[in-house]
C-alpha cells in the first residue's frame, strides 16, 4: 500500500524548473541558449536567485497514484480554497435537508421522505461523478447533501419509533454499521483508481434501498399523530404477528383520538422553558460533535503517514466507542457517558497539541483516545435528541438540531487547514475548548433512561420530574410493546 498525503503532489507544467509548486521562473527560454537536458546550467546559484518568478500559466503536472477532484478541476495554488468549498457545500446541503426534508418527514410521513431521499442521493451522486465542470459538480454535491440528510435522519427516527424503550439501543447498532462503512471506504479508495469510480461505488447502492417500499412500514407513532389510528393498528398487528406476539386489546382504543392534527413548527422547539433549554444545548452538542469529529478525521491528511491505513484505524476506533455505549448506557444512563465522552475528547485534544513530535506513539495514542471520546459523544447525541423530542416534532426537531452539525462540518475544513497553517496544533486547542464546554452543558439535560418516548410538548416539560422515577413508563403502556 503506497504512502500518500491528503494533498496531491503537483508542479508547474511549463518548460524550465520551478522554485515552487505554484510559481515558475519568468524566463523566455526561446531567447536563451541553454541545454534542454539541464536548462538551469546556464545560471549560477547567485544569478538564479535574482530571476523573477511568475504564476503557472499552462497547468500543472500531477504525481499521484490515483486521480482526484484536485487533479480533475486543478484545485491547487490560488484555487486551493475551492477544495475546502467542496466539503463546505456538502454540509450546506445537509443543513438545507434538515430544514426541508426534516419538516416533510413530520408532515408527509417517514418512509415516503426516506425513499424520496434515497432516489435523490443516487441520481445526484451519478451526476457528480460525470459533472462536465466544477460548477455542476458543486450544485449536485449540494443536492446530494440535501437528500443524504433525508436518508440517515429519517432512517434513524423510523427505527427509534419502531421499538420500545427497552430496545432503543438499536440506534447505537445503526451507528456501528456507519463505522463499518468508514472502515471499508479506504479499501474502496485504494482499489478503485479514479475518484469517479469511488463516487459511483458509494452512490449506486442507494437505489437498492428503494426496495424498502415493500419491506418497511410507516411509523405507527407518526400515523397516530396524524389521526390514522386504523392504519397504525393494522401495522402493529402485522409486526406483532411476525414477532410471535399478541397485540393487547387496549390498543384498539388508540384509534379514536380527538386530538387536533398539528404541523411541526420551529417555535414549538423554543416556546416552553425546558424545550428551549434542551434545544439550545442539543444544537451546541451537534455543532461541537461534528466540528471536532470531522476536524480530527481531516487532520489525518495533514499529519503525514499512510492515509489509507490511518483512515482505516481511525474508523476501527469507533467500534470500541459503540461497544462502550452499549455496555454503559442502559446501566448508568445517557447523561453521564455523554458528559464524560465530551470531556475526555477535550482533554485528549489539549494533551495531543502540547505533546512534542518526537514522542510519536504517545501523541498518536492520546489523539486516538480523543477520537474515541468524540465518537461516543456523536453517537449518544443521536439517541438523546430523539428521546427528548415528542413524536409530533421528532423528525423535524432532530433534523433541525443536527443542522448545527452541518454548520460545524462546514466550518471544520476552513478552521483546520487555515489555522494549521499558523500552527499545526492550533485547531486541537479550539477542539479542546468546544468539547469541554459541551460536556458541562450536557449536565443540564434530563436523564432519559427507561422513559417512554414523549408524544407531546407537555410530556417533554414533565421529563425532568419523571426521569428519576420512570413515571411515564409506569403511567402509560409503551405503544411499541408489540415489538
Amino acid at each position: 500500500m503506497p504512502t500518500v498525503s491528503a494533498f496531491t503532489v503537483y508542479g508547474c507544467c511549463q518548460n524550465g524548473s520551478s522554485n515552487g509548486q505554484c510559481e515558475r521562473f519568468d524566463i523566455d527560454w526561446n531567447n536563451i541558449s541553454v541545454s534542454c537536458a539541464d536548462p538551469l546550467a546556464h545560471f549560477t546559484n547567485h544569478s538564479l536567485g535574482s530571476v523573477p518568478l511568475t504564476t503557472c500559466q499552462k497547468g500543472w503536472v500531477y504525481r499521484q497514484p490515483h486521480s482526484s477532484i484536485i487533479s480533475e478541476y486543478n484545485l491547487v495554488c490560488d484555487n486551493a480554497w475551492l477544495l475546502d468549498l467542496t466539503q463546505g457545500v456538502l454540509n450546506l446541503g445537509f443543513l438545507a435537508g434538515a430544514f426541508t426534508l426534516g419538516y416533510a418527514a413530520d408532515r408527509y410521513g417517514r418512509i415516503l421522505v426516506y425513499l424520496f431521499s434515497c432516489l435523490g442521493v443516487g441520481v445526484c451522486g451519478i451526476v457528480v461523478a460525470f459533472a462536465p465542470n466544477f460548477s455542476i459538480f458543486l450544485i449536485f454535491r449540494f443536492l446530494q447533501g440535501v437528500f443524504g440528510k433525508g436518508t440517515w435522519m429519517t432512517c434513524y427516527v423510523i427505527v427509534t419509533e419502531m421499538v420500545g424503550s427497552d430496545q432503543r439501543l438499536v440506534g447505537i447498532v445503526i451507528q456501528m454499521f456507519f463505522t463499518l462503512g468508514i472502515m471499508i471506504l479506504p479499501g474502496i479508495a485504494y482499489l478503485i483508481p479514479t475518484w469517479q469510480g469511488i463516487q459511483l461505488a458509494i452512490t449506486l447502492p442507494n437505489f437498492l434501498f428503494l426496495l424498502y417500499y415493500w419491506a418497511v412500514p410507516e411509523s405507527p407513532r407518526w400515523l397516530l399523530t396524524r389521526k390514522k389510528g386504523e392504519k397504525a393498528l393494522k401495522i402493529m398487528h402485522t409486526v406483532a404477528k411476525h414477532n410471535g406476539r399478541c397485540l393487547s386489546p387496549h390498543y384498539s382504543e388508540i384509534t379514536g383520538t380527538n386530538e387536533e392534527v398539528t404541523n411541526p413548527s420551529f417555535f414549538d422547539l423554543v416556546r416552553t422553558p425546558r424545550m428551549r433549554r434542551y434545544t439550545l444545548i442539543l444544537m451546541y452538542a451537534w455543532f461541537t460533535s461534528a466540528l471536532v469529529y470531522q476536524g480530527l478525521v481531516m487532520r489525518l491528511g495533514i499529519a503525514g503517514g499512510n492515509l489509507y491505513l490511518d483512515f482505516f484505524i481511525s474508523g476501527a476506533v469507533e467500534l470500541p466507542a459503540a461497544l462502550l455505549i452499549l455496555l454503559t448506557i442502559d446501566r448508568i444512563g445517557r447523561r453521564l457517558p455523554f458528559v464524560i465522552s465530551n470531556i475526555v475528547a477535550g482533554v485528549a485534544c489539549l494533551i495531543t497539541a502540547l505533546l512534542p513530535e518526537d514522542i510519536k506513539w504517545l501523541k498518536t495514542s492520546v489523539a486516538t483516545l480523543g477520537r474515541l471520546g468524540i465518537t461516543m459523544a456523536f453517537e449518544i447525541v443521536y439517541l438523546v435528541n430523539s428521546e427528548l423530542y415528542p413524536t409530533t416534532l421528532r423528525n423535524f426537531g432532530v433534523s433541525l438540531c443536527s443542522g448545527f452539525c452541518d454548520i460545524g462540518g462546514f466550518i471544520a475544513p476552513f478552521l483546520l487547514f487555515r489555522l494549521a497553517a499558523i500552527w499545526l496544533e492550533l485547531p486541537l486547542i479550539i477542539f479542546s475548548i468546544l468539547a469541554t464546554v459541551c460536556g458541562l452543558l450536557v449536565l443540564f439535560l434530563p436523564e432519559t433512561k427507561g422513559i417512554s418516548l414523549p408524544e407531546t410538548v407537555e410530556d417533554v416539560e414533565q421529563l425532568s420530574s419523571l426521569s428519576g422515577k420512570n413515571g411515564r413508563k409506569k403511567k402509560h403502556q409503551d405503544t411499541t410493546s408489540y415489538i
